[in-house]
C-alpha cells in the first residue's frame, strides 16, 4: 500500500513539470498570458498545497471547484495585467516547480498588504511600507521583498527598495533547494538565506511546489509573470 501510495505521488509530480507554454531564446516561460488564467487555479487561504499530491483526481476537482466561485468574484485581467481586488482565494500555479528564477512586476495600493509564495511556502513579502499602512511595528518600514516568515534566519530586507504607489515593482527571485536570493527594483534585499518552512517548522522546504500570489488588504495588479526552471 506504501509503495503504490508512493508511486501516485512521483507521477503526480512528474505531471505537474509539463511545460505550458512556449519557453523563450533566455530560457524563460511566461506563468500569466495576459489573457486568461491558464496554469492558475484557486487555493484557499492557509491551506497546505502539499495537501494536493495526496488527493484522487477526483477531490483535487473538487476542491478547485468549490473555490471556483470565489476566484472567479475577486481575479480579473484588464489591460493584460492580473488583478485582484484584495479578498478571495490565491492565485496558485497548476504546475509544481523545484528550483526556478522567477521575474515578475506588481502594483499596489495603500493598505494592501500581500506576497509571493515559493514552492507554496509563505512568503517574499509585500506590502503598505507608510507609517499610516499601521504595520510599522512588525517591519513594514524596513520594506517588502524579503522572507518575513523566517524566524531563525533573515526575515528583513537588505534595504529598502520599494517604489511609491503607482509604480510598478520590479521583483527578481531565485531559489535553489531551501536557499532564496531576491532583488526589488534592481536592489538586493535577501542573499543566500534559508527559507523555513512555515506550515511545519521542524523540516526543510518540500523539494517541489507550486507559486502562489497571496492577496488581502486590497488591490494587486500583476504583469510579465516569467519563470526559468534551473
Amino acid at each position: 500500500m506504501k509503495k503504490a501510495f508512493t508511486s501516485v505521488i512521483f507521477l503526480l509530480t512528474v505531471f505537474t513539470f509539463l511545460p505550458v507554454f512556449a519557453q523563450s531564446d533566455d530560457g524563460f516561460v511566461p506563468l500569466f498570458n495576459g489573457k486568461d488564467m491558464t496554469g492558475w487555479k484557486p487555493c484557499k487561504r492557509d491551506f497546505r498545497p502539499y495537501a494536493l499530491l495526496e488527493m484522487t483526481d477526483e477531490e483535487r476537482a473538487k476542491f478547485y471547484a468549490d473555490n471556483q466561485a470565489a476566484y472567479d468574484a475577486h481575479w480579473t485581467i484588464e489591460n493584460g495585467e492580473l488583478v485582484n481586488d484584495g479578498n478571495g482565494p490565491y492565485a496558485s500555479t497548476e504546475k509544481f516547480y523545484r528550483d526556478f528564477e522567477l521575474r515578475l512586476e506588481y502594483k499596489t495600493v495603500p493598505m494592501a498588504d500581500s506576497g509571493i509564495y515559493l514552492r507554496g511556502n509563505p512568503q517574499v513579502q509585500i506590502w503598505d511600507t507608510r507609517k499610516e499602512g499601521g504595520k510599522w511595528g512588525i517591519g513594514a518600514d524596513k520594506g517588502s521583498g524579503a522572507l518575513w516568515n523566517n524566524q531563525k534566519n533573515a526575515r528583513f530586507p537588505l534595504e529598502f527598495a520599494d517604489k511609491p504607489f503607482g509604480e510598478w515593482n520590479e521583483v527578481r527571485i531565485i531559489i535553489r533547494g531551501n536557499v532564496v536570493n531576491v532583488w526589488l527594483n534592481g536592489k538586493q534585499t535577501v542573499k543566500d538565506t534559508v527559507m523555513e518552512y512555515t506550515w511545519d517548522r521542524s523540516k526543510d522546504m518540500p523539494e517541489v511546489g507550486p507559486i502562489q500570489l497571496q492577496t488581502h488588504g486590497g488591490e494587486i495588479r500583476w504583469r510579465n509573470i516569467m519563470i526559468k526552471e534551473l
